[in-house]
């Protein structure tokens, strides 16, 4: 008999040792307030709910033991637990599928989405999902107001509210950044195509002029956040992917968070024969964040990012090959075999510290560089950029006249130091050889540099209203030192443009819960080029103006529906004088002057609902439009006036719509349709492209082969219908030597891909 009582003394004792009941408290990292609703599972099964204060507790837990927290419209978290704790606090932070909860960290003051008097876009990393990862900029799409111009892979063109669309090449007149690290060079030219999407955790999109926060950039503002190291937890990964015209992405990933530390790691190869001539892609990047806590208060993040590229490049074509043949490359360019190669790189240190609890300082030191080599069939440039600086910012919370308060203020300086050259090229005397460096046709230096000075703050003047007021003063300059002296024309000179100052005001007022109205005025500049400041004969045009815009919206954020759906709603007008463009003098010769004012009117409205269609099931539509009404004032152009033409090189209408279908177990399913006008393709509007549709579908599912082991398949089609259409146009193209002009980048037929992951979570 004592041998029995003590034989059940010691089960039942081994059964408590390990399995314990497990009790804690789930919070909205945003208001601290329990969160009810949240489903609690190991594995695929649920073993808690919390209640309407947000507590759970779990019976019989075998430890050790890994959780998972969901709730809809918040970041799904795991966490393991190798002991029991007395009791655990859970903080969920809210996704973008709740987006009036999300903090947007883009603006001087971190606010929530819904009360900011701005229009600001916001991309998840759930988002950035929907496409094959292969180009980046295609997601900012799903952002109203924004339309990419994509001729290739390496060849895209943004505009935020038509801003930039007469730009032929590339990016201008926006800037962006990565983890607060310039991304656009000191001139305002902008890439963004080698960008990885998936080292990126969410992206923010301020729209219109708002100089106020980060100086030059009169269309917006595109802010890059990496994935947080210490948010998920630690994990490895490889996937591999492969798609048409043998296009083949490879990626590993390595992700460590301990008590103190995280590192995330990333590296990427993307490979493509390209679906036209000229136009295979390779490129190479890796990506490290680091984050270390050095005390309660402090924080130290550092940041690395490179990039090795060289892309073929087809160009755009005329009308009948686009119509007939769209896989051609333009005669010259696929001669010449055109290429852009470059090595491409960034680096960055973050000190973020708390003085008290209503005082902090965050503090960036940044530096970059790019080395590029571009044959070309009318020359052969050759680059090396070299660009450092710093930004702080300071955040103090305090009264106004009894008023809840918060100023932010700080100050950012760019230094940017740039070398080029061009050389003849020599592939016309090389049959068949591709580009052939010939002799130097010029040599300069040019030395850039701003300061930016800001300032804002945010007063509750009632517990509905909300005042928001900032500035921005700006200085820029710039030196050009001309070393080639074989064509008798000296370029050195240096020339500072005035100051400016941009100011914003806004006011965001809560109707009834979760619902606001809000209205603001902003004032946004970009500076001219170095190419747009020079005359033909070489000299610097000191009478040059800053490009300036004001911009004046209303527009209305709410939920509805027991905060199921969000809807935005925004009506804008922009005025921009002192339009620059390059103005023609004498035969090829041009020179930019500030040639007229145009108007930028437009509605942008984005919803979804997020609808629990069972137990397991999740599906989220979505939509967003933008109409535009973009059209010059007042622009004399070569003596013809085309006031009150419609802007080229941005459509009609924009409509991204589509729908999200996600499960418990691993389920998930994206279709996106997309509907893009008809856009002028020059000043007078005599040609426009066809309006188009669009339908990208990709569905994934991911399961666990073995505890801690997941596997993803996924696969996709874009272009479900096999559409033809113009991706991307050259606006005012002109032909030479009776050529026809060259308007058309066509966009990718139907293509296929798929691919599998393989994560280790530890």
């Amino acid at each position: 008999m004592k041998t029995l009582i003590f034989t059940l003394f010691f089960l039942i004792g081994v059964q408590h040792t390990f399995s314990q009941d497990l009790t804690g408290k789930i919070i909205n990292s945003t208001t601290s307030e329990g969160l009810e609703n949240v489903t609690i599972l190991t594995a695929s099964e649920v073993v808690a709910v919390s209640d309407e204060n947000g507590y759970f507790s779990i019976e019989n837990v075998q430890f050790p033991v890994r959780l998972q927290f969901r709730a809809l419209g918040f970041v799904t978290i795991t966490r393991v637990f190798k002991n029991q704790p007395s009791s655990i606090s859970v903080l969920l932070q809210p996704s973008a599928e709740n987006l009036s909860e999300v903090t947007i960290r883009s603006t001087l003051i971190d606010t929530k989405l819904q009360n900011i008097p701005a229009a600001i876009s916001v991309l998840s990393k759930e988002d950035l999902k929907r496409t094959d990862a292969v180009n980046f900029v295609d997601n900012l799409n799903y952002a109203s107001g924004v339309y990419v111009n994509q001729g290739a892979l390496n060849t895209n063109k943004i505009t935020i509210r038509g801003i930039g669309s007469r730009a032929q090449y590339a990016t201008n007149r926006i800037q962006a950044y990565f983890d607060g690290i310039p991304l656009a060079t000191a001139e305002g030219s902008l890439i963004l195509h080698d960008i990885d999407q998936e080292s990126l955790e969410q992206v923010e999109i301020i729209k219109g002029p708002t100089s106020s926060n980060y100086g030059a950039g009169l269309g917006g503002f595109i802010n890059l956040y990496s994935v947080n190291p210490g948010k998920n937890q630690s994990k490895a990964g490889v996937k591999v992917q492969g798609g048409s015209y043998n296009t083949w992405k490879k990626s590993n990933v390595v992700s460590i968070n301990g008590k103190n530390t995280a590192v995330f790691a990333m590296y990427n190869h993307v490979k493509s024969d390209g679906w036209r001539e000229n136009s295979s892609y390779d490129r190479k990047s890796g990506l490290v964040n680091t984050k270390l806590i050095t005390s309660e208060k402090n924080t130290l993040s550092f940041l690395a990012n490179f990039v090795k590229l060289k892309a073929y490049i087809p160009s755009s074509i005329n009308e009948d090959d686009f119509l007939n043949s769209p896989e051609k490359a333009a005669y010259t360019w696929r001669s010449a075999k055109g290429y852009e190669s470059y090595d491409r790189g960034l680096l960055g240190v973050s000190y973020n510290h708390h003085f008290n609890p209503k005082f902090k300082n965050e503090t960036s030191v940044f530096v970059s560089f790019r080395n590029g080599y571009e044959p070309r069939p009318f020359d052969i440039l050759k680059e090396e950029r070299l660009s450092a600086g710093t930004r702080t910012n300071f955040n103090l919370r305090f009264n106004v006249f009894k008023l809840p308060s918060t100023l932010s203020f700080g100050a950012q300086y760019y230094q940017e130091w740039y070398e080029t050259g061009t050389f003849e090229n020599l592939y016309k005397d090389f049959d068949d050889s591709g580009s052939v460096r010939g002799k130097r046709l010029s040599n300069n230096e040019q030395d850039r540099h701003y300061v930016n000075f800001f300032a804002q703050l945010n007063i509750d003047v009632t517990e509905k209203l909300v005042l928001e007021a900032g500035a921005n003063f700006n200085t820029t300059a710039y030196s050009l030192d001309d070393f080639y002296v074989e064509d008798e024309v000296d370029q050195t000179g240096s020339y500072n443009f005035d100051a400016v100052f941009s100011p914003r005001v806004g006011l965001s007022y809560e109707v009834s819960k979760n619902k606001n109205l809000y209205t603001s005025v902003s004032h946004g500049f970009s500076t001219p080029t170095v190419a747009e400041t020079l005359t033909p004969e070489g000299r610097i045009n000191t009478d040059l103006k800053v490009e300036t815009g004001i911009n004046y919206e209303i527009g209305f954020k709410g939920n509805w529906l027991n905060n199921q759906l969000y809807t935005e709603v925004s009506i804008y007008n922009i005025q921009v004088k002192n339009l620059l463009v390059a103005q023609r003098v004498a035969g090829d010769q041009y020179v930019g002057i500030n040639a007229g004012k145009t108007d930028h009117n437009g509605i942008e409205f984005f919803g979804k609902y997020n609808i629990d269609l069972a137990e397991n099931w999740k599906i989220s539509p979505f939509v967003n439009v933008a109409i535009n009404f973009f059209e010059f004032d007042q622009f004399i152009n070569e003596e013809v006036d085309y006031s009150g033409n419609k802007l080229p090189g941005v459509p009609k209408h924009t409509l991204n719509s589509g729908i999200d279908i996600t499960s418990d177990f691993g389920f998930n399913f994206n279709a996106v349709y997309r509907n893009i006008g008809e856009i002028p393709l020059n000043d007078a509007n005599k040609l426009k492209t066809s309006s188009y549709n669009l339908v990208n579908l990709k569905t994934s599912y991911a399961f666990n082969i073995i505890p801690d082991f997941q596997i993803n398949i996924y696969a996709g089609i874009n272009n479900v219908f096999d559409e033809d259409y113009a991706a991307s146009v050259l606006p005012n193209a002109v032909g030479f030597g009776g050529a026809a002009p060259r308007y058309y980048y066509p966009g990718y037929p139907r293509n296929y891909f798929g691919g599998t992951g393989l994560n280790y979570y530890f």
